[in-house]
């Protein structure tokens, strides 16, 4: 929502980009921290500590929405919410046993987007019909009142690493092809996320229902893969995956031609949001099979940095694709960069 109260302020396509590219670039930041903080203090505290960070300072946006004070509270708000990625992801993979971890992490998918489904559109209706004074609130009131939530957790640290083995690399060879397709999806996400509402600004309605789409075709992508995944070995979803994407992301660049194309558009969203169901959790079990339990805390990063740095590079590189170009550029080069990817995990998989 940050980046349309910019826009509706009266900043540039490319400002409210870099709204959500600032957000992500601390998240990355924290998100490289989590794994070590996890092993001094435990799942606990840092998983606290993220939801806090991520509430209170959306109440700083009731009082102004300048363009520092915003980014500043951005880049604050990106520090929990790295922090929280991290420690839920792998305390999934901490708790679960390994035959059920792709069904498990499927579960802890559809936990973390479902809430969109009613969260991204609803905060524009709100935004539109009313003021965008409930959306913040509500957006520092339900981190702030999860804390209450993590001291019903077990008290669970880190495995601690091998007898001799003191390293914390992770196997990246094996984890490349799963990180690029994470990487490549979210950058769409992070355009289709931030640009969308305003690429069809006079007609709100289409890109409120479009996000929603987005929404649950992604909960469903998620679990349909966690079902077929206990049948396949990790990684092997990851292909389809890409390739509906981009061919909902395609869609969506047609559909965004002189006029708004509305079922062109729910299409392409439906399909781009099955497509990155799919590479979320099977990248994700992926990796965390590479991984092996003991680094699951550096695997849980490695993930989430592809996505939340994909999604924060992917929302500033295509908020200036938008200003010089135009929307249907946008998600055109959004379906080329995803469509590339393609090839790329083909070879892989043979």
């Amino acid at each position: 929502m940050v980046p349309l109260a910019l826009a509706q302020s009266g900043a540039s396509d490319a400002l409210a980009g870099a709204s959500t590219g600032v957000f992500m670039a601390a998240t990355v930041a924290a998100q490289l921290a989590a794994p070590r903080l996890l092993r001094a203090a435990g799942y606990r505290p840092v998983l606290a500590s993220g939801c806090a960070l991520l509430g209170a300072p959306a109440l700083a946006l009731l009082i102004t929405l300048d363009p520092v004070p915003t980014l500043i509270v951005s880049a604050v708000r990106g520090i929990g919410f790295g922090l929280l990625t991290v420690t839920g992801s792998a305390l999934i993979a901490e708790l679960s046993p390994a035959r059920l971890l792709a069904r498990a992490t499927a579960a802890h998918g559809i936990a973390a987007a479902a809430p969109q489904i009613v969260a991204l559109p609803g905060g524009v209706l709100l935004a539109e019909y009313w003021s965008l004074t409930p959306v913040f609130v509500l957006g520092a009131a339900i981190p702030l009142g999860a804390t209450l939530g993590v001291a019903f957790l077990p008290a669970v640290h880190p495995a601690p690493l091998p007898m001799g083995d003191r390293s914390r690399m992770l196997p990246m060879a094996a984890m490349a092809v799963p990180l690029v397709a994470m990487a490549v999806t979210s950058a769409a996400f992070g355009g289709l996320s931030s640009l969308l509402t305003i690429a069809t600004e006079g007609t709100a309605a289409a890109a409120v229902l479009a996000l929603a789409v987005q929404g649950l075709a992604t909960v469903a992508g998620r679990y349909w893969a966690g079902a077929l995944a206990a049948r396949l070995r990790p990684g092997r979803l990851l292909l389809p995956g890409l390739a509906v994407a981009a061919l909902g992301l395609a869609l969506v660049a047609v559909s965004l031609g002189d006029s708004v194309e509305i079922v062109g558009l729910q299409i392409g969203a439906l399909l781009f949001g099955l497509g990155f169901g799919f590479c979320q959790n099977d990248s994700l079990v992926a990796i965390f099979a590479a991984a092996g339990p003991q680094r699951l805390g550096a695997a849980s990063a490695a993930w989430n940095i592809a996505f939340d740095g994909g999604t924060g590079v992917g929302s500033f590189v295509l908020g200036v694709v938008a200003a010089a170009l135009g929307y249907v550029w946008v998600f055109g080069v959004a379906a080329a960069v995803v469509a590339a990817a393609v090839p790329i995990t083909l070879r892989a998989w043979r």
